[in-house]
């Protein structure tokens, strides 16, 4: 739908999400290992002083990657201010994963329940890491 977006829109996605994280190789395994994304490419950039990960699912040239980028000199922990919302990611077995997350020491904000009451999808909220808000969904 494009509902008067100008036509050189057309062709547009989003590539990525840019998240900054403290322990790379440990928000890498988060959202490889628990939540069964893929590693599309790592790179280091001296230039910078970062090294920066994309995970997804799928092709990142097909789908949508979340990039996660952690400064070389920066070690403390990162404010979520007042703007951030939340990754949302859909899922076959939300009460499953949540059961398997928080086996995993995943913190779990908000427990899976319907979306809306009697509606069959199920939503709940995790916390990555870093802090960052994580929904889960799933839909039948």
């Amino acid at each position: 739908m494009n509902d008067g977006a100008p036509a050189r829109a057309q062709g547009f996605r989003i590539r990525h999400t840019m998240l900054r994280v403290c322990d790379l190789e440990k928000s890498v395994d988060f959202y490889t290992r628990l939540l069964g994304m893929g590693v599309m490419r790592r790179r280091a950039d001296d230039q910078r002083k970062q090294t920066v990960c994309y995970v997804g699912y799928g092709d990142e040239d097909a789908g949508h990657a979340l990039e996660l980028v952690c400064e070389h000199e920066r070690r403390d922990r990162f404010e979520m201010g007042n703007c951030y919302g939340h990754v949302a990611l859909a899922v076959p077995d939300l009460r499953a994963l949540c059961e398997m997350l928080a086996k995993d020491g995943v913190t779990i904000t908000h427990a899976p329940e319907p979306v809306r009451p009697g509606s069959p999808n199920l939503v709940a909220f995790v916390t990555d890491p870093d802090g960052y808000e994580i929904e889960l969904t799933e839909r039948h």
